[in-house]
């Protein structure tokens, strides 16, 4: 008997240490610094808030944001960032041109997030001023 208790504290002991949850968070590394340009454009933001009105748990969402370079130099997105996982943002991978513009195309998976649903999408380019938050809203019906 004294071996089993002994056996049993060993094992609790063990496991104790692991953490074996499941986390809802995606970890991202913080770049310690921001990217230096060159050269610096502006930018005019076409669409800055996506609402998709109701939709039922497990729907995909796809919306593409635009922006038009107003600069003088080509509009370089560095990159795009969701705030949950759930989120994904699509960059555009060449320069957009001064004149053009641009897409950033986002899918949002509905799938377990019943409720409001409310996404920013953080965009690093060369733009001056910086790019604003991007917003994807709606509601989310859950299943019944």
């Amino acid at each position: 008997m004294k071996n089993f208790f002994l056996s049993l504290s060993f094992i609790t002991v063990l496991f104790s240490g692991c953490d074996v949850r499941k986390t809802d968070h995606i970890v991202r590394p913080k770049t310690a610094e921001k990217p230096t340009f060159k050269a610096h454009t502006t930018v005019e933001i076409i669409d800055s808030v996506f609402d998709f009105g109701k939709i039922k748990e497990g729907e995909m969402v796809e919306f593409s944001y635009r922006f038009k370079n107003t600069g003088k130099e080509p509009l370089v997105v560095v990159e795009a960032l969701a705030s949950c996982g759930c989120t994904v943002p699509e960059k555009p991978e060449k320069p957009i041109e001064p004149g053009e513009i641009g897409y950033l195309k986002v899918k949002f998976n509905s799938d377990r997030k019943p409720g409001e649903a409310h996404k920013t999408i953080t965009v690093t380019s060369n733009a001056e001023p910086e790019f604003p938050t991007l917003l994807l809203k709606g509601t989310v019906i859950g299943k019944d």
